[in-house]
């Protein structure tokens, strides 16, 4: 949730950057400043009708005659008549206040455009020409039907729409990413991590998807309370030092999570449905970070700058974008996308993305570090190093040749079979 707190004494700032989302969003800000108010001034007078009722309560006590202490219990029934009613309303606005504050999303960046959908959002540079093939290209599809690694029939008939099974070379290559980028991440101090997938409400409370993103979330029923599996590492990651003061010396700390992700892709029917690009199942190598407010948004430009490299290095070409902010998370205050040319679609697409949550996640799972004022919020970031699917497509996509061979680019080759440093159908 939001520091309102800080909000009432500056909230035009806010204003204007949630107006940049929407007019809802506004409205919605202004709803919970205006509910905020009416808390503190119930609370204020609740406050001070307990004063009032324990000294005529211990007044009782003292009364010198019948008459004095006639007047001081009615004085208690009256207050405490009015009390009850005062309560009751400061729980009842404190709900509704609580409603609508955990909607409300983070305020974007001032850097961040203003727009409705990923047509608004903003290019900043692009790295490496798009091959050129002097034959029709093939996708991903046709790509792993040929080599045997992608077996869509079968997902589908073993599990549903948008699953399949990789098999063969296609488990060697997903692996092969997996350790070089252990290695590609060691020296920027990453501890590699493999969290639960399976995590409780809190955790998804915590890090923004709920509630505003549930239909998404894949729920497992549980005695006590349900389990959600992850749509990413992030909220597991984000959840590692959840209630924890952490000490100012051992920031930045980051972390690379490996893992499955599930989500339910609800309100993308009929998007994207031939291949896997988007699924209901994928694997994930996800950065992190806990750092002090001051370096957020540096880190975010080396979040950004480890991405381009590892791209860079699978010799993919690719462009970035400055997301939009109808196309923004809640928890996200700016994110970055890295979008890699797929020739089997003639068009760049999503396969990194990195954002700067800020104090979003970090309040709401209570996250701090010590100053001399007081502990502080900290900020967070994520980051996605590798997806594991849309890497795959892109892989193949851009280095095919036209007899349906691949040639993986060579700083994978140290972690494949040396057969398998060219794909052959």
């Amino acid at each position: 949730m939001l520091d309102l707190r800080a909000i009432r004494e500056d909230p035009e700032p806010v204003r204007s950057a949630m107006g940049k989302r929407s007019a809802a969003a506004v409205q919605e800000l202004d709803r919970a400043l205006r509910l905020d108010g009416e808390r503190l001034a119930l609370l204020r007078r609740v406050e001070e009708l307990r004063a009032d009722k324990n000294v005529h309560s211990k007044a009782v006590g003292r009364a010198k005659d019948d008459d004095e202490r006639r007047v001081h219990l009615e004085n208690v029934r009256a207050v405490s008549a009015e009390l009850e009613k005062l309560e009751a309303e400061l729980v009842r606005v404190q709900d509704e206040l609580r409603a609508v504050a955990v909607l409300l999303p983070n305020p974007p960046h001032e850097s961040v455009p203003k727009g409705a959908s990923d047509e608004d959002n903003e290019e900043l540079k692009r790295w490496g020409p798009a091959p050129e093939f002097g034959y029709p290209p093939r996708d991903h599809v046709e790509l792993g039907e040929l080599l045997g690694m992608i077996d869509i029939d079968r997902g589908v008939r073993t599990s549903g729409s948008r699953f399949s099974f990789l098999t063969g070379r296609a488990v060697w290559l997903q692996f092969a990413i997996v350790r070089y980028a252990l290695d590609f991440s060691r020296d920027d101090g990453f501890t590699p991590v493999i969290p639960p997938v399976l995590v409780r409400e809190e955790a998804m409370f915590g890090t923004g998807f709920l509630p505003t993103d549930e239909s998404n979330l894949y729920v497992v029923p549980d005695e006590d309370s349900p389990l959600y599996l992850v749509g990413t590492s992030e909220v597991s990651l984000a959840s590692f030092h959840a209630h924890e003061v952490l000490d100012a010396a051992e920031l930045p700390k980051r972390y690379l999570g490996y893992s499955t992700c599930f989500r339910r892709e609800a309100r993308t029917y009929g998007k994207d449905t031939r291949g896997i690009f988007r699924v209901h199942q994928f694997d994930k190598l996800e950065m992190f970070a806990f750092i002090t407010p001051e370096d957020s948004y540096a880190e975010h430009d080396r979040f950004l700058a480890r991405e381009e490299r590892w791209v860079q290095s699978l010799g993919l070409p690719y462009r970035v974008v400055n997301v939009c902010t109808g196309e923004l998370g809640g928890a996200a205050s700016k994110k970055y996308d890295i979008e890699a040319w797929l020739p089997g679609q003639q068009q760049y697409r999503e396969i990194t993305s990195t954002s700067n949550t800020t104090d979003f996640q970090s309040r709401r799972l209570d996250i701090r570090m010590p100053t001399e004022g007081g502990n502080r919020i900290l900020h967070t970031l994520n980051g996605t190093l590798c997806a594991m699917g849309r890497t795959l497509i892109a892989l193949l996509e851009n280095h095919q040749r036209e007899d349906g061979s691949v040639e993986l680019p060579e700083v994978l080759h140290p972690y494949l079979p040396e057969q398998d440093w060219v794909l052959q159908p």
